[in-house]
């Protein structure tokens, strides 16, 4: 007999996580993820709400607020289920919450460590900054980050490499390398105009501005609305894909709500491979 599905257990913990910080239900019955302006979005986060048994009741957080609170619970969930997947995408990794706005955070990592002499030469010259603009700044939510390999780990079955071959190779710690970036995530607790457009921003900023492999950019949000979601999911050649917190939650309220023109959206966006559930993540990040 098996045990408990794990990836089950942690989109539960993930839930109850959230339930515990900033997925609330304020005293008019609005959960701290909709639009309180849009009938619509208070039906589907409230219904959405209700299967995830959401009892904590409260005034709605400042958007920073939750959205840090967000972020977090999202690092700690890719942490619990990524880092199980060692058998199928082997190396040394590490996931971190990227907390503070350094704008050249991503400079840490190989393929953008580059960026760093660039900002060096924007600085001392007004016309270069002005042609640059902000593109090549990216401050990430939550990375997942692989480190470097010595030659004793590269050749433990046999001999792959020495000093005379693969001298440039990224993976190789020989010559002192950066980690590598494997997957840039962005937490939107929920979309606005804005918040798409920035998200949209960041993704081709990293498309853009990497030397190397491009690293898996992705966005997770508790966005209850389908026609908002569509706003950053459809289309491509910038987000690999957007993971809803609870999909399932969100189809079955949708359906029991009657909402027919919300059902169509939300099939194109999952159909169509732009929108998955949470626990679709890991195993996607480990392509």
């Amino acid at each position: 007999m098996y045990g408990p599905v794990q990836f089950a257990e942690a989109r539960k913990a993930f839930h109850d996580a959230l339930l515990r910080t900033c997925l609330t239900i304020d005293s008019q019955g609005r959960p701290s993820n909709s639009d309180s302006s849009n009938q619509t979005s208070i039906k589907l986060a409230k219904g959405i709400a209700d299967l995830l048994k959401a009892e904590t009741v409260g005034e709605r957080a400042a958007g920073q607020t939750s959205g840090n609170q967000f972020e977090a619970v999202c690092a700690e969930y890719v942490r619990l289920t990524f880092l199980k997947l060692g058998h199928l995408r082997p190396g040394k990794w590490d996931v971190q919450h990227v907390r503070g706005h350094n704008r050249l955070e991503i400079a840490r990592y190989e393929q953008y460590s580059h960026l760093v002499a660039l900002d060096k030469a924007a600085r001392n010259d007004p016309e270069l900054a002005a042609a640059l603009g902000s593109d090549y700044t990216i401050t990430p939510d939550v990375v997942i980050v692989r480190q470097t390999e010595d030659d004793a780990a590269i050749n433990a079955t046999e001999q792959l490499v020495d000093d005379r071959v693969a001298t440039l190779a990224s993976l190789r710690s020989r010559d002192g390398g950066l980690p590598l970036l494997h997957a840039s995530i962005s937490c939107k607790w929920t979309i606005r105009s804005d918040r798409a457009q920035n998200a949209r921003s960041e993704a081709l900023n990293l498309v853009r501005n990497r030397k190397g492999r491009l690293p898996h950019v992705v966005v997770v949000t508790a966005e209850p609305t389908p026609s908002r979601l569509a706003s950053i999911a459809l289309g491509t050649g910038d987000v690999d894909c957007v993971y809803h917190y609870a999909l399932y939650e969100l189809q079955e309220t949708i359906e029991a709500l009657g909402m027919d023109d919300a059902a169509d959206t939300l099939a194109v966006m999952v159909n169509g491979d732009r929108l998955k559930d949470i626990s679709d993540l890991p195993l996607d990040l480990a392509v």
